[in-house]
């Protein structure tokens, strides 16, 4: 099968169920950020030592292809007939893991800029192009419905980001780094 077909050479493309738009439609777009946060989500596995959090980053780039397939789907009906969704239970899996985070992690006292190590770096990218994704779906949203499961869920993840660079920082020993206002005072 060729992985090229010319059919978006003018700027279309096809959802799933075939209704064709823009290249530029709001779901595209969508699916397109969540696209691009499973890659940066490759990338800062590709960093990790940790098989624990390795395997947690799998997790979340599989739930981001049923989140992206959903987005896709321009036919309520295939939404409800598809067996995977996005669900409470993704959402509690996701606070879980940040509240064992959050308990072994120092308290924060004030702001904190993103990076440190790499590895928390990226998933300060990560956490930022999440962010993106949910103002997307709000914007999607105002034109077609979506199940609340998907904000909770985009919103959880992009907390989760945070929390998984503070983690990254403590494995690796490096500090977070503090905001301290201008010239860094």
């Amino acid at each position: 099968m060729k992985i090229y077909t010319g059919f978006g050479d003018r700027g279309k493309t096809s959802l799933w169920g075939g209704q064709v738009v823009d290249k530029n439609h709001p779901r595209v777009m969508l699916y397109g950020t969540l696209d691009e946060l499973n890659s940066f989500c490759g990338l800062l596995a590709s960093k990790l030592s940790d098989t624990g959090l390795k395997e947690k980053l799998t997790r979340i780039q599989n739930e981001l292809f049923v989140l992206s397939s959903e987005i896709a789907a321009a036919n309520s009906s295939r939404v409800q007939k598809a067996q995977d969704k996005i669900t409470v239970k993704e959402i509690k899996y996701l606070e879980k893991e940040m509240d064992a985070w959050d308990a072994e992690l120092p308290a924060l006292k004030q702001f904190i800029l993103p990076g440190g190590s790499e590895q928390a770096a990226l998933s300060h990218i990560a956490r930022t192009v999440c962010r993106r994704s949910e103002r997307e779906l709000i914007s999607l949203s105002k034109t077609t419905e979506v199940r609340t499961e998907c904000f909770v869920y985009l919103n959880r993840l992009s907390d989760w980001f945070f929390l998984l660079a503070r983690k990254c920082n403590l494995l690796e020993n490096v500090n977070d780094i503090p905001w301290n206002g201008l010239g860094g005072k």
